[in-house]
């Protein structure tokens, strides 16, 4: 098979695709270097769909020539221009301008960035990254970009291929009820809604038959992505086609927003009903003929569903059951979050438990690389904060249906009646934190080492700070992943330097020797909502306890006034881009990117390294998991943690 041709003296890098019948013309990345080339070839249509809610099939005709120099359309979605300047801290000025066609039946598309020097003899490893945002998103955004990754590749002597895709999202991608299971049986398609997950698993099912011809190797695929991808990601590891034909060899799991329990067909469809109702619609045939940007504007969020085929057989509907007997400690007592692979065990609620003493293992486990930002809960930052003290203690004695449990959840986050409205805005953040992010992905990691035999499953933190907002908030590290987002721009020079800057010997990447001071674990439980964040956020803390002024200090846009320097100085940003470039793809290549007993950080202040496990119970409150959030059960802490990120409801407003 002819692939790739080089394209020192063409305008245009191409490969000759032999098994499609094609050739694919791409372009040179901007980061391309003569040394360092990078090529990429975008749009490319992965797989078709015949009609609205139908499964997409699996595309091989392509023209005998395949312009792959433009992105192709993304599903249909909102626009909200500014969320990428909220989200980072930066101005919109620095945001490169996208102008991305919306289709509903012609998104199904994936961009290939891979170095210009592959050929099928390559066979390098395949990164293929499943983007995040809920209902909009793409995997054609600027964030996700590969150049600057595939470069730092090459330029540490592991090149890698890495992929982007776009799938249906929203109603469009994961509608489910029992009337529309019974019109796709009719129309031969099994099962009913998660067309999203499926056309995910279509964009791997091509990588994996076509990615050769590329460079890239088949039999070496990680699949990575973040918030709702991270999650999409999980539902993939526990598939039947990942059972019966798995076609990914590791995941990297970044900062999971999901539900761990996956409702059934009869729920989703419930909310359907809804939805419908609100369309004032009353058939499937009905809901295929609205207009697509009239589904989009429902919001909602919807994901996937336990249709009794996607997922492998006997899938108990938990994404992270509970072992069946407690495991003892080593000391010889019961010990509900060890960190140690070889006595783990997590309670997920009495329905979870029920249900896995019936659930076998599924026969692939893979490789699994997961962890969560410090800050994530800022992304409801705005309805958090219009809660008061007497609705909360209300909403969580109302969901928890038990006085004791509810009193012991408030008090276990320093909830109560009169609390300062600031500490009481930060208390709620820190519950909502680890209700939708923090436990879970613990138990989820606890879960993969139980199924993994203690083996194979890498935890890590990331509580370095964004350089915009100067809080690891969600999605920071794509920041430092992708080196796509801009920096923000340093002040005239001659201030004074920061104490990243100062002491940056205190950075061992090596041993717990380097570690910043850590909060105990009983300190960190009440820290406030913006983390421990190293010493830039303890100095500003005691410059506001001094008298400073909230003039002096500026949050939003990653600088210290008085210090006339970022939070995120050049040292620290390169030495956290550099760790976790370096050990995602060092997983990529099938190698341990930390000692599987220790936990990796990044952050705060430039902290790289790893540490022991008790690091991790001083960086999250996992003596509050232990005590307060396992007696509740997953199933009700994370209705606790949804509800308050909704914000209380708003007064009912006359009919005009």
């Amino acid at each position: 098979m002819i692939a790739k041709v080089p394209a020192l003296d063409l305008e245009e890098p191409v490969v000759l695709h032999e098994d499609l019948a094609t050739t694919f013309t791409g372009v040179i990345h901007p980061v391309s270097t003569a040394e360092v080339p990078v090529h990429q070839y975008r749009g490319i249509k992965y797989a078709s769909i015949p009609a609205r809610f139908r499964q997409s099939r699996l595309n091989t005709t392509y023209p005998p020539q395949t312009d792959a120099s433009h992105y192709g359309p993304i599903c249909p979605q909102s626009r909200q221009p500014d969320a990428d300047a909220e989200l980072f801290g930066i101005s919109e000025d620095n945001i490169p301008v996208q102008l991305l066609k919306q289709n509903e039946f012609e998104c199904l598309n994936l961009n290939i960035t891979c170095p210009g020097s592959a050929t099928p003899e390559s066979r390098l490893p395949v990164m293929l990254w499943v983007h995040g945002g809920g209902n909009r998103g793409s995997g054609s955004k600027w964030v996700y970009d590969g150049g600057a990754f595939v470069q730092k590749s090459m330029l540490i002597g592991k090149p890698v291929i890495m992929i982007t895709f776009n799938y249906r999202l929203g109603l469009l991608g994961f509608a489910a009820s029992t009337a529309l299971r019974e019109d796709n049986r009719a129309a031969g398609d099994e099962g009913v809604g998660n067309y999203g997950l499926r056309d995910q698993r279509r964009a791997l099912e091509w990588v994996y038959h076509f990615i050769s011809a590329f460079g890239g190797d088949p039999s070496n695929i990680a699949l990575f992505g973040e918030s709702t991808g991270a999650a999409d990601i999980l539902c993939h590891l526990h598939s039947a086609s990942n059972e019966r034909q798995p076609l990914v060899q590791r995941a990297i799991v970044q900062s999971a927003i999901m539900d761990l329990e996956i409702p059934t067909v009869h729920a989703a469809g419930w909310q359907l009903s809804r939805y419908m109702a609100a369309l004032h619609v009353q058939s499937i045939d009905q809901l295929r003929k609205v207009d697509a940007d009239k589904l989009v504007m429902l919001g909602g969020s919807v994901r996937a569903v336990n249709d009794g085929v996607f997922f492998y057989k006997h899938f108990s509907g938990s994404l992270a059951p509970e072992a069946e007997q407690p495991v003892e400690h080593r000391h010889g007592r019961s010990h509900h979050l060890a960190h140690n692979h070889n006595h783990t065990h997590l309670r997920a609620g009495s329905r979870s438990r029920s249900r896995a003493r019936h659930t076998p293992v599924p026969t692939r486990q893979q490789p699994l690389l997961i962890g969560d930002c410090s800050d994530e809960a800022l992304l409801w930052a705005l309805p958090a904060s219009m809660w008061s003290a007497t609705a909360i203690e209300r909403r969580v004695r109302a969901i928890c249906q038990s006085l004791t449990k509810a009193n012991a959840l408030l008090r276990a986050y320093d909830i109560y009646p009169h609390a300062p409205p600031d500490e009481l805005h930060a208390r709620v953040l820190e519950l909502i934190n680890d209700a939708r992010f923090a436990w879970p992905a613990e138990c989820v990691a606890a879960h993969a080492r139980r199924e993994r035999g203690g083996k194979g499953v890498y935890r890590y933190v990331f509580d370095q700070e964004g350089p915009g907002r100067a809080v690891p908030h969600h999605a920071v590290d794509l920041v430092y992943l992708f080196d796509n987002v801009p920096f923000p721009t340093n002040p005239a020079p001659g201030k004074p330097l920061g104490p990243s800057q100062l002491m940056p010997e205190h950075f061992d990447s090596d041993s717990d020797d380097g570690d910043f001071p850590q909060l105990a674990p009983e300190h960190h439980e009440h820290a406030p909502a913006t983390g421990l964040v190293g010493l830039s956020a303890l100095t500003l803390d005691a410059e506001m306890d001094s008298g400073a002024s909230d003039s002096d200090v500026s949050t939003d846009s990653g600088f210290v006034d008085d210090w006339g320097v970022p939070i995120v100085d050049d040292y620290a940003y390169t030495r956290v881009r550099d760790a976790i470039q370096a050990r995602w793809i060092a997983f990529a290549y099938g190698e341990a990117p930390w000692a599987e007993d220790r936990v990796f950080v990044f952050g705060p202040e430039g902290e790289t390294g790893e540490r022991s496990m008790s690091i991790f119970e001083g960086r999250r409150r996992a003596k509050v998991w232990r005590e307060v959030l396992e007696p509740l059960g997953m199933e009700v802490v994370q209705k606790v943690g949804t509800e308050l990120a909704n914000g209380p409801a708003l007064p009912a407003r006359g009919h005009w």
